[in-house]
């Protein structure tokens, strides 16, 4: 199937919308004991060690170069286990990005030259001793090029990462929708790395149009159980020139520890995932280059709009770093408190930034970005479309809205307490005649991707944050007529969290 087709996206966003009769009729019941490992492990890789991160340390300086040691720090920040939870079944360990049910199916591959440190060759980061498992000896990045079409960011790289979902392990609790919350829980953990790549002087850039089994092939997955879903080239001043790609990658039949002892298929994830795939290099390149960047849809005037307080400062990497480690997913906010309307533009406005990256608009975003207001001074209550070019909210409509809310977000309690709901919601169908079925990735991706940035923002400034599941349809009739077409990519509350006790 030609990646230009954009039907498979649309019959499989139809198929995994929740409504009321969907959640109510369509029983789902989780066997906790076949509840599968938040971990991939390779029992009998050789491990390359990394630098352990300190919890407390000097601000780095500008690299002129990618080391080991700051390789660590990037992974540990993206990925790694940053504390350990209680809950009823034992201790939980918590890792520095936010993930769908806390089930971690998102995992890391780093294909690199040779770095201080660090020989080249092909990892797998294992979170749980914060080491890299060796796959491959030798510097591939150029098959990561090849892969792409050539594309100019990945063609300077020193390093790749490749970000890949294993399917069971979120489908096990959310069955086939768990093929969105591979892209929102990669936007998640690409927040945090693009965050600490930014505070630490390092660039990246990421790359979307790839061709997905050649990089399956390099990373040696099983593409029917475990997906690539975004690469991300990370430049090196002090680089050497990547080699001549080498041949075909020879399978490596590397043993890996079962996840659980069962696992279900869920079809649809395998149909949407081969019909929004690239053939090879060249198809990639076609993809990227086939038209304009999509941009959001809002149109207003600035006469209509409530502008932006000034945002808060930037973050230090030291100050950053801390901000992921305290990091949660709040369980429930203060119904009565409120958030200072300074802080809702600082959440708003360092989450709409655009990113560097081949697919997605550089000074804006591709989503639609949507609030409901409950309790911000200065900010009468209502439902607003933020407008990210313009800076400004436009009133749709005030009032009092937590009901609405808490219906709109699977009646959850969490929706109508928090002082505010971000939803961010696009228009699929220039998207799709756009990028294809993968247009559905993209979007979903950077639904995640600005959900992960306003956590970060939020707990920045002293708040809690969570994301949270929605009704589809009843989501876009909340926000008709502005919203009339579009589709929900992503929704994440926000306000002053309730006191937890639960770290240890």
């Amino acid at each position: 199937m030609s990646w230009r087709s954009s039907e498979a996206a649309r019959i499989y966003h139809e198929r995994t919308k929740h409504s009321p009769l969907s959640v109510r009729t369509v029983p789902h019941f989780l066997d906790w004991d076949n509840q599968p490992l938040a971990f991939k492990i390779y029992p009998g890789t050789e491990k390359a060690p990394l630098v352990p991160v300190p919890k407390s340390s000097e601000p780095a300086p500008v690299p002129l170069s990618l080391t080991v040691e700051n390789l660590s720090r990037i992974l540990f920040f993206t990925a790694g286990i940053t504390k350990h939870l209680r809950f009823s079944r034992g201790r939980m360990p918590f890792r520095a990005a936010a993930c769908t049910g806390a089930l971690y199916h998102v995992e890391l591959y780093l294909v690199t030259g040779e770095v201080e440190g660090l020989d080249a060759g092909v990892y797998h980061y294992d979170p749980r001793l914060h080491v890299l498992d060796r796959l491959r000896s030798g510097d591939f990045r150029a098959r990561m090029v090849d892969a792409t079409g050539g594309e100019p960011n990945a063609a300077g790289a020193g390093s790749f990462l490749a970000l890949t979902t294993t399917y069971w392990r979120n489908a096990w609790k959310y069955r086939a929708r768990a093929y969105r919350h591979a892209f929102w829980d990669s936007g998640t953990m690409l927040a945090n790395l693009f965050a600490i790549g930014g505070a630490g002087g390092i660039p990246m850039h990421l790359v979307l149009g790839f061709a997905d089994d050649e990089v399956h092939r390099l990373l040696d997955v099983d593409a029917e159980k475990e997906s690539a879903v975004a690469l991300v080239a990370i430049a090196d001043a002090g680089r050497q020139a990547a080699e001549p790609a080498p041949s075909a990658p020879e399978p490596l039949e590397l043993e890996t520890t079962p996840l659980s002892a069962t696992q279900v298929d869920y079809p649809e994830i395998r149909e949407v995932q081969r019909a929004s795939s690239l053939g090879s290099g060249t198809d990639a390149r076609e993809w990227r280059e086939s038209g304009p960047i999509e941009t959001t849809r809002h149109r207003g005037t600035d006469t209509t709009l409530r502008h932006l307080d000034a945002p808060a400062p930037e973050l230090n990497l030291v100050e950053l770093e801390g901000v992921i480690r305290k990091r949660g997913s709040a369980r429930a906010f203060e119904r009565g408190a409120s958030i200072d309307y300074r802080d809702l533009s600082a959440i708003l406005a360092h989450s709409t930034r655009g990113v560097s990256a081949d697919s997605l608009p550089a000074e804006t975003t591709l989503c639609d970005p949507y609030v409901i207001v409950h309790k911000v001074n200065g900010l009468p209550p209502g439902a607003y479309a933020f407008h990210p070019r313009a800076r400004g909210l436009e009133l749709l409509r005030e009032g009092d809205f937590r009901s609405n809310a808490r219906f709109l977000d699977l009646e959850q309690d969490l929706a109508g307490d928090a002082a505010a709901n971000l939803y961010l919601l696009v228009d699929l169908e220039p998207l799709l005649a756009r990028y294809g079925n993968r247009g559905y990735r993209v979007a979903q991706l950077e639904g995640g991707l600005i959900g992960g940035r306003a956590y970060l923002a939020a707990y920045a400034l002293g708040l809690g944050a969570t994301g949270l599941t929605f009704f589809d349809d009843a989501v876009t009739e909340f926000f008709s007529p502005h919203a009339s077409g579009k589709s929900v990519m992503f929704l994440v509350a926000f306000g002053v969290p309730v006191t937890s006790t639960l770290r240890v």
